[in-house]
């Protein structure tokens, strides 16, 4: 495949493209690694709520989440949509497509801080697009499930339609916020404590190309077993550039600042800053209890993660 010429080549001929093998090519791949995170995650979502049910296919038009099949549905999509995403921008930027996991490399692997904020920038606009192009396909389906349901966009019954782009807090929570930002932290430090495992030579790492598919397996894991008190977001890209596009289609208070009278209130900050929190949990406890131990064995410097230097 080396012979195949670079698209900007033959588009612009004569034109410098040695700049894409540094900074702003990692930026390019943490895009399009978050949106299509994103298309096929919250795509998944929008065929659960909105597609299934007015394609005929469930019980009703407005038959959602009605046990745990559907629910199985959504992790399995999340999982994959983290796979390809993954595959998709891994050889570029190390597809972090997570400012979670930017910030714990950042904090323990030697990832450059400089780089920090442009790939926290790539990572929102990426998961705003990959929102949009799910609302571009499926709004006639949203549009339909909202007027089966009598609810409006941005009244408490479109949070319903609001699900399929960004997270909420579930009832049993009466409004709180310590619950959801816990289980934040919780879902993040997981994620990432895999994360560091997986490509950790020193230890039992995945073998050739397997580790975004093994990546994706533990995002299912997380999402079978924490998914349900805050809809495991643990990604702040994730939620946000979805939430703000939310906003923007026309779902309000719902999506910005995150509010439902009665049920919860500024929602937006808790999947923001518990998984900025939860990542760095995680690389500590891995390096801590694992890290430090394959260290103190003589098992050699563990490699940062991918990064394509600045030329």
């Amino acid at each position: 495949m080396s012979d195949i010429t670079p698209l900007r080549t033959a588009l612009r001929h004569g034109s410098p493209i040695k700049r894409l093998g540094g900074t702003w090519g990692e930026v390019l791949a943490e895009f399009l690694g978050t949106f299509v995170l994103l298309a096929f995650g919250d795509g998944v979502v929008a065929m659960a709520v909105a597609g299934l049910p007015g394609s005929g296919r469930t019980s009703g038009p407005t038959v959602i989440f009605q046990g745990v099949g559907d629910w199985l549905l959504i992790t399995w999509g999340w999982a994959l949509a983290v796979a390809f995403g993954i595959y998709v921008a891994g050889g570029v930027s190390g597809a972090h497509i997570n400012p979670a996991v930017t910030l714990a490399f950042a904090v323990r692997r030697k990832f450059p801080w400089y780089k920090v904020l442009p790939y926290w920038a790539a990572q929102v606009v990426g998961a705003f697009a990959g929102a949009a192009l799910v609302y571009l396909v499926y709004h006639n389906a949203i549009d339909a499930f909202n007027q089966a349901s009598g609810a409006t966009r941005d009244s408490a019954g479109g949070l319903a339609s609001f699900s399929i782009f960004a997270t909420f807090p579930a009832p049993y929570f009466h409004g709180g916020m310590v619950g959801p930002l816990v289980d934040q932290i919780v879902g993040t430090a997981f994620l990432v404590m895999f994360v560091v495992a997986l490509v950790d030579l020193r230890n039992t790492a995945v073998k050739a190309n397997l580790g975004p598919l093994m990546v994706g397996l533990a995002v299912a894991a997380i999402g079978m077993s924490f998914g349900a008190n805050a809809g495991y977001a643990i990604n702040p890209a994730r939620d946000f550039g979805p939430r703000l596009f939310a906003w923007m289609a026309g779902w309000g208070d719902v999506a910005l600042p995150g509010t439902v009278p009665g049920s919860f209130s500024a929602f937006f900050w808790v999947p923001i800053v518990g998984p900025l929190i939860g990542g760095i949990v995680g690389v500590f406890l891995y390096d801590l209890f694992v890290g430090d131990v394959l260290h103190s064995r003589g098992a050699g410097e563990e490699p940062p993660g991918r990064v394509v230097e600045d030329e």
